[in-house]
């Protein structure tokens, strides 16, 4: 029993921490765009998307339950076992989401996750007691969504970089292909964050089977695709200027706010779910029991739900996140020279793509600062791509029940845009791709860390008890220290100055 209390009391504490560990790597997949584009300092943005992300957090059930009973069968486990898996969790996910957020690296919060659950139970409970189709789904799941927001990000920015080119701020070329642009974006955001990612809410039901089912998706789309554009039209046409220079700088914000808002929705279950769950069979005192009902037929409390959207969204705000953004922006600058970290392995075999690679110029707009001398990385067209392709691919997902990689979907939006616009071709060309090669590499060294180190620490919590809890803990903050330590000498290495001077700056 002191196990069990101790165990839920450390695990609710991890959660606490957890949270705010997902929302500091995921902050760059939310504000790199808006901010890259300076069409909003980072701290507005921030607070504007963590917003989002609180009130997505409370749609996060159906992506809740894959995360909690979809990973291990908890039928062949005591409550013992099944809290000392979901504790170890914890203790390698915050630590891990730390070091790369600490390194200036975008990871897979959700990959993280279900490779955590896959090393504990695998490791604790046999290698028969992992549900290996769904982490087959899950994982095809987040290699399909890298896919399709790399090619659709890609074709899109080159229909509209087609059109528009690099007059975006000339008033005839917007008001000739700006309407249809945006009415775009509008009608795949409407259809993909609403009628997609909230389906299961009464309202939306009752629109889906008045309109869709009753007149056709592709009707419905074509109707709601000429209304934005009419009204987006209207607006330029009477706001004159004004709206020619906001024009994708509002649709940028936009696609933001739903991409976070689908960030809490999908992304809260990597953080919230094996606390819960652990709370769950606490509260149950089955020593064997039903653990399949126990763990996933609870129903969590909004309160809770919104508590941890805003211990995300606090997460935010910390100076590691503003490392991951100067990163990923950094990695997608239109700007020939940046300043950037990827081992020697990886720029040579960028310069080995680029050699083979087809030569273009460059058709993004020529770069420029902001009157404050801030670097512009990116144009609003671009920013306003980035966060509608990454928003409609993860809300799709989460409608679905599927919890797909925000991180893997957004710098996969970024690389397809970049690669679109053809920034990867003079001056640090092999530097910018060979940091995204070395992002690739860690994707996939992370889940083998997660396996592993789970699965020993799983061991350890139970087999040793409560001397075993202690001792994860003791490893997770002393291994934290070293890599604080390790991080911020490469970060004073390669960047120099304070991580906030740094970012506000532009940071090259």
């Amino acid at each position: 029993m002191n196990f069990l209390l101790i165990a839920v009391i450390v695990g609710l504490a991890f959660l606490i921490w957890d949270c705010i560990e997902v929302g500091r790597n995921d902050a760059a997949n939310l504000v790199n765009a808006v901010f890259g584009a300076r069409v909003m300092e980072r701290r507005k943005a921030v607070y504007l998307a963590g917003a989002a992300v609180i009130l997505g957090a409370t749609f996060a059930a159906p992506v809740m339950e894959t995360a909690r009973k979809g990973i291990f069968d908890p039928t062949l486990l005591t409550v013992q076992m099944a809290l000392a898996i979901y504790i170890s969790v914890y203790f390698v996910d915050t630590l891990l989401l730390y070091t790369f957020s600490a390194f200036g690296m975008p990871v897979s919060t959700t990959a993280c996750l279900v490779f955590e659950l896959v090393g504990a139970a695998m490791f604790l409970a046999g290698f028969d007691n992992v549900n290996w189709p769904k982490v087959g789904s899950v994982t095809t799941a987040i290699f399909v969504s890298i896919a399709v927001s790399g090619v659709a990000s890609f074709m899109v920015m080159r229909v509209f970089r087609g059109a528009i080119q690099t007059k975006y701020r000339d008033r005839d070329t917007l008001l000739l292909h700006g309407p249809w642009i945006c009415g775009a974006i509008l009608t795949c955001l409407g259809w993909f964050m609403i009628f997609k990612g909230m389906k299961n809410v009464a309202f939306v039901k009752s629109i889906r089977s008045g309109f869709f089912e009753e007149y056709g998706v592709g009707l419905v789309l074509l109707l709601m695709w000429a209304g934005f554009t009419f009204i987006v039209h209207m607006i330029l046409v009477f706001n004159h200027r004004r709206g020619i220079d906001k024009l994708f700088s509002v649709m940028a914000i936009l696609g933001m706010i739903c991409m976070a808002f689908a960030f809490g929705q999908n992304d809260l279950a990597n953080a919230a779910s094996p606390g819960l769950a652990a709370l769950n069979l606490w509260q149950s005192g089955s020593e064997l029991g039903d653990l399949a009902d126990l763990a996933s037929k609870i129903p969590i409390p909004i309160w809770a739900l919104t508590g941890c959207g805003i211990l995300m969204a606090s997460g935010m705000f910390s100076s590691y996140a503003q490392r991951v953004t100067r990163a990923e922006v950094n990695t997608g600058s239109q700007f020939e020279h940046v300043a950037l970290y990827a081992p020697n392995w990886c720029r040579r075999l960028a310069g080995v793509l680029l050699r083979f690679g087809p030569k273009h110029e460059s058709l993004a707009p020529t770069a420029d600062v902001t009157d404050s001398g801030k670097k512009i990385h990116y144009d609003a067209l671009r920013a306003s791509v980035i966060t509608a392709v990454s928003a409609s691919v993860i809300a799709f997902a989460s409608g679905r029940g599927m919890p797909v990689s925000t991180t893997y979907v957004a710098f996969a939006a970024v690389l397809g845009t970049g690669a679109a616009d053809c920034v990867y071709t003079g001056g640090h060309a092999d530097l910018k791709l060979g940091r995204a090669v070395w992002v690739i590499a860690c994707w996939c060294i992370a889940p083998i860390i997660a396996i592993l180190a789970t699965g020993l620490v799983a061991n350890i919590v139970y087999h040793l008890a409560v001397p075993g809890i202690f001792l994860a803990v003791l490893l997770n903050f002393g291994l934290r220290r070293f890599f604080k330590k390790r991080a911020d000498a490469h970060e004073a290495c390669y960047h120099g100055g304070t991580d906030q001077e740094a970012t506000e700056e532009g940071a090259e």
